[in-house]
């Protein structure tokens, strides 16, 4: 867009010097021949750049005041009327004769760091003069590109009167009813702004639609210079991307887990009100839509991001973080200095954004420290037992033991690499004890799903000693395997029976 309207605004001016030409092209009587030569084109330069300059100058160059002028652009603007010309300003006075007209003349005459340059002409108006040697075919092309150009463009003086337009501007002057002089667009440029972009409406009322445009005015040496594109395709754009937004906002109105969504400029773009009741984060602060390192530094004040060391090396973890959400899913836990504990999740958004969710899993972790708080108390009432007790899953595996199970057979399923089941178990048991039928018998109970009950059978070891062993269903399908001591039966005894 500004590359087009850049061509446009040298089209448009080299438009206006055919005009120039065209009107200088007429005769001039002889009495306007016999006038006393105007006040010749001055202009004062310092290190390349001009520092003075008539009115005339100004007019010829197209220069507002104060605006900035160098020795390239006047070698440019000069050189099809007097031939080549420096590159750079000249250390020697020199003199240069206009190329079709022997009584118009360019002097130079440095002196130090400054140059002097003046320009001579006939008694004709300064700038009809000099781009009466314009070349002439070159500039109707250059009329007929402006006038059918498919955008509005058109000049007004200071008075905001129309003083030139092409045949979009009267096109649009017409469908609008406008009065002739004036522009259908309502348009105040600031003097203090040479360039100024600004968007319109037109129509909208009763049943004609509303066409928008975007005007970019810029200040000439007599007036403003202004083109209108039309931007219906980009307000139909906008307008969908905010229904859009809107429609997302609505969805995620409900959803207790706080999102907030940061474009590719890492500005905040949605965020939904769960938000502002985890975060605390004032209203009119996310509304304002600060950039991602204000978002955080406002959480960080807030006390909703773990406390850092110090500020240095809380920037260089947030700049870890935003790279791990820009590449891939990150996820990380926030022990909050309020007891709180919130899970963050950021993922890559499309078109180079990043997406944060934030949820309070604070019931979630109290639920599972109590968890496992109850099941370490429930381990060390265990190991307080006399009794080798462990317990299988419904699938056979050992889901875990006491202490003197893990002091009788040496096994441990925290502490093994593989996982341990009833088959190896078994395996293990039987090569400790006599013979028994019970082994295939436990294996089977282990498995079952349904009909099981207690049972218990006595084994003894290879030195006599006896010991029993039960098997109890659990709820789940789990079984718990007990190992108890018997006492050892004195031979009197063993012969009474």
């Amino acid at each position: 867009m500004l590359a087009l309207l850049t061509g446009l605004i040298a089209g448009g001016a080299a438009f206006l010097a055919g005009w120039l030409l065209n009107r200088a092209s007429r005769r001039l009587p002889s009495a306007a021949l016999a006038e006393p030569p105007e006040p010749p084109v001055t202009l004062m330069l310092r290190d390349g750049a001009v520092v003075d300059s008539s009115s005339q100058a100004d007019r010829l160059f197209g220069r507002a005041t104060g605006e900035p002028l160098g020795w390239a652009e006047i070698v440019t603007t000069l050189q099809p009327l007097f031939g080549p010309l420096p590159d750079a300003p000249p250390r020697s006075p020199g003199s240069y004769t206009a190329l079709h007209d022997p009584q118009t003349r360019l002097t130079l005459t440095p002196d130090g760091d400054s140059l002097r340059l003046e320009i001579r002409t006939p008694p004709l108006p300064i700038g009809e003069a000099l781009r009466l040697r314009c070349n002439e075919p070159e500039s109707k092309r250059l009329h007929r590109a402006v006038a059918r150009a498919p955008l509005a463009i058109w000049m007004t003086n200071s008075a905001h009167v129309v003083t030139w337009s092409n045949t979009f501007f009267d096109d649009l002057r017409a469908q609008a009813g406008a009065a002739p002089g004036s522009a259908p667009f309502s348009l105040h440029p600031d003097p203090a702004q040479p360039l100024r972009v600004t968007r319109t409406r037109l129509g909208g009322d009763g049943c004609a639609p509303a066409s928008w445009y975007e005007v970019q005015s810029c200040r000439v040496s007599d007036g403003w210079l202004h083109y209108a594109q039309n931007i219906d395709p980009v307000i139909a754009a906008e307008t969908t991307q905010r229904t859009f937004l809107q429609t997302l906002t609505r969805i995620f109105a409900h959803l207790p887990i706080a999102l907030a969504v940061f474009d590719k400029e890492r500005r905040l773009v949605l965020f939904n009100p769960a938000l502002l009741d985890l975060t605390q984060l004032p209203a009119d602060f996310l509304t304002g839509r600060p950039n991602l390192l204000s978002f955080f530094d406002m959480l960080r004040d807030r006390q909703v991001l773990p406390e850092p060391r110090d500020y240095r090396s809380w920037r260089d973890k947030l700049g870890e973080v935003i790279a791990a959400a820009s590449s891939d899913h990150y996820v990380e836990t926030w022990s909050l200095p309020s007891g709180a504990t919130y899970r963050m999740t950021g993922r890559p958004h499309p078109d180079g954004g990043i997406a944060f969710l934030f949820e309070d899993i604070s019931a979630e972790v109290s639920l599972t420290r109590h968890f496992r708080q109850e099941l370490e108390t429930s381990q060390s009432v265990l190991d307080s037992l006399e009794e080798a007790i462990a317990v299988f899953s419904r699938t056979g595996k050992l889901a875990f033991c006491n202490a003197p199970y893990r002091e009788m057979w040496g096994s441990d399923p925290e502490e093994s690499p593989a996982d341990l089941g009833i088959k190896e178990a078994t395996r293990h048991w039987q090569a400790a004890f006599r013979p028994s039928p019970i082994w295939g018998d436990l294996r089977e109970f282990v498995t079952l799903e349904r009909d099981r009950a207690p049972w218990d059978a006595e084994l003894h070891d290879h030195d006599g000693q006896p010991l029993r062993c039960l098997a109890e269903p659990l709820p789940g399908g789990a079984t718990m395997v007990r190992f108890c001591q018997l006492p050892l039966r004195q031979p009197e005894t063993l012969a009474q029976g």
